[in-house]
C-alpha cells in the first residue's frame, strides 16, 4: 500500500459529503474515486472534491485499482450487497452504520470479509468520538462504581420531510430505529454490554414507518432508558449513572465536543472538541488498522457489529418493525 491510503466513496449524498470533507484534513488520505449509479451525480461531487476517478456504476470503482478502500454511504437497504460486492473486489471496506438491515445481512458482510481476507468495519463513529471514549475510560477505571442507570435518546421532527425520503420510505428502511436509534442502542451496548432482557414499544406513520421507539435494556443490576424518534426534538444528553459519580455526555451526545463527570459534590468538566466534522477519529482507527494489516477493529470489532444487529432484530421483532422488501 502506499503511503496514502487512496479511498473511494460510494453513494456521494449528505453523509459521504460531510465523510469526504473529513478525508480531505487526513495527510495520508487521498480521495481517489466516486461512484453513483448516476453518473452525473458521481462527476459533481467529484468536482467538488477535485476527486480524479467518478463512475457511473459502483463495479467500475470496485474494479479500479486506483482505490484501496471503499466508503459506503448509500441508503440502509443497499448497503449489504454493495459491501459484499466491494469486498469480493478485494477491496477493505467502510460501511456506513447500520451495517446491515438485519443480524443475517451482517453475518453475510462478515462473511465475504473473511473470505476475502480484507479489512472491513461498520461506520459507527460515535465509538470514536473523544467524549465517548473518555466516558468509557471513566466507566472502565472504576471511578464512578458500579453503573446502575443509563439514558439515551436521539430525536429529531422529521415529518416535513418528503414520503419517498431516506427517513420516511419503507422501501429504503426507514424510520427512528436503524438510521438514530441505533447510537442509544450503541451506548447501552458499550458500557453495559448485552442485556438479559429487552422491553420496547413503537409508533408507526400510516405508511408503516416506524416513527419512535422507546427501549429499556435490563441488565443483572443495571437498566438502560433508551428513545428514538422522528415526531419531535430530544435534549440528546447522555447520562451514565453509577454507585458512586454520574458521567454527562453533553448535547448532541453522539458526536460530542465535551462531557462532565459529577461526584463527591464536584463537577469535573472534559472539553474534547471535534476536529473537522467528527468523522477524523474513524478515520485515523481504520488507517491504523490498514497500516497494521488488521482485517477488523479492537474498538468495534466485526462481533460488535453482530451483537448490535441483534439487538436491532430484538427491537424490531418485539415492536413489529418490518420492510417491504423483507420475505
Amino acid at each position: 500500500m502506499d503511503t496514502k491510503i487512496k479511498w473511494g466513496i460510494v453513494g456521494p449524498g449528505k453523509i459521504a459529503t460531510d465523510f469526504t470533507e473529513d478525508l480531505k484534513l487526513m495527510p495520508d488520505a487521498e480521495v481517489a474515486a466516486v461512484a453513483s449509479r448516476n453518473l452525473e451525480r458521481a462527476q459533481q461531487f467529484a468536482d467538488r472534491f477535485n476527486i480524479p476517478n467518478a463512475f457511473g456504476s459502483y463495479d467500475e470503482l470496485f474494479n479500479s485499482d486506483a482505490v484501496d478502500i471503499v466508503y459506503v454511504a448509500t441508503p440502509h437497504n443497499f448497503h449489504k450487497d454493495v459491501a459484499i460486492q466491494a469486498l469480493n473486489a478485494g477491496k477493505h471496506v467502510l460501511c456506513e452504520k447500520p451495517l446491515g438491515v438485519s443480524r443475517a445481512e451482517v453475518e453475510e458482510i462478515v462473511a465475504a470479509a473473511k473470505a476475502n481476507q480484507v479489512f472491513m468495519m461498520e461506520g459507527l463513529w460515535s465509538r470514536f468520538n473523544p467524549s465517548v471514549q473518555k466516558a468509557k475510560q471513566l466507566v472502565d477505571d472504576g471511578t464512578i462504581g458500579e453503573v446502575g442507570y443509563l439514558h439515551a435518546d436521539f430525536a429529531f421532527y422529521a415529518l416535513d420531510r418528503g414520503l419517498d425520503s431516506r427517513l420516511l420510505n419503507p422501501n429504503l428502511a426507514s424510520g427512528s430505529l436503524l438510521d438514530i436509534g441505533i447510537y442509544p442502542i450503541f451506548l447501552a451496548y458499550l458500557i453495559l454490554g448485552m442485556p438479559t432482557e429487552i422491553m420496547a414499544k413503537s409508533n408507526f406513520h400510516d405508511n408503516g414507518t416506524e416513527l419512535q421507539t422507546s427501549m429499556l435494556f435490563h441488565y443483572e443490576n443495571a437498566q438502560a432508558v433508551l428513545y428514538s424518534g422522528l415526531t419531535s426534538k430530544s435534549k440528546m444528553e447522555a447520562e451514565i449513572s453509577g454507585s458512586k459519580g454520574e458521567i454527562f455526555i453533553h448535547p448532541r451526545w453522539h458526536e460530542a465536543d465535551d462531557c462532565r463527570l459529577e461526584k463527591d459534590g464536584e463537577t469535573q468538566e472534559f472539553a474534547l472538541p471535534r476536529q473537522g466534522n467528527g468523522f477524523v477519529y474513524e478515520i485515523e482507527e481504520v488507517h491504523q488498522c490498514l497500516k497494521a494489516k488488521k482485517l477488523q477493529s479492537d474498538l468495534w470489532s466485526h462481533q460488535n457489529s453482530l451483537d448490535i444487529a441483534e439487538l436491532l432484530d430484538t427491537i424490531r421483532e418485539k415492536c413489529g418493525i418490518t420492510f417491504p422488501f423483507e420475505g
